[in-house]
């Protein structure tokens, strides 16, 4: 897909990997919107939300308290400007996001990347009786 180029790089002292200027940052965010001045059910927003980031094309999955988007940074932080408008749009006259913003640099690694390392810690120690 859109993996972004590493490379090393000479001058860092470590020789960490870093972008290539000009290549694709990819970026996992959890975004929570919340719509202020509408009433206390807010799930037709978030519905207008969800709708956005599938329409962007972005992998996500809703939780509870929001939504865990990844992708490229620029179709990401389009999609968040796009719910702000599409919530504004609805009638909300003002909207409240927090977004929390995950980039790397050393390897790729998706959501479920993430989740499956948990899960596998805990898989052994379950099977390890220490649970």
């Amino acid at each position: 897909g859109s993996a972004a180029k590493l490379h090393r790089d000479p001058a860092s002292p470590n020789l960490a990997l870093r972008f290539k200027k000009g290549s694709i940052m990819n970026v996992m965010v959890d975004l929570c919107v919340v719509p202020i001045g509408v009433g206390v059910s807010v799930s037709e927003y978030v519905a207008a939300c969800e709708r956005v980031i599938a329409d962007a094309g972005l992998e996500s999955q809703l939780h509870a308290y929001g939504t865990v988007i990844q992708g490229d940074w620029d179709a990401v932080m389009a999609a968040v400007k796009r719910c702000h408008e599409v919530v504004h749009e609805m009638g909300a006259p003002r909207v409240f996001t927090t977004l929390k913003i995950g980039t790397r640099t050393d390897r790729e690694q998706s959501m479920d990347d993430k989740i499956n390392s948990v899960r596998e810690k805990l898989e052994r120690d379950n099977e390890a009786g220490n649970r």
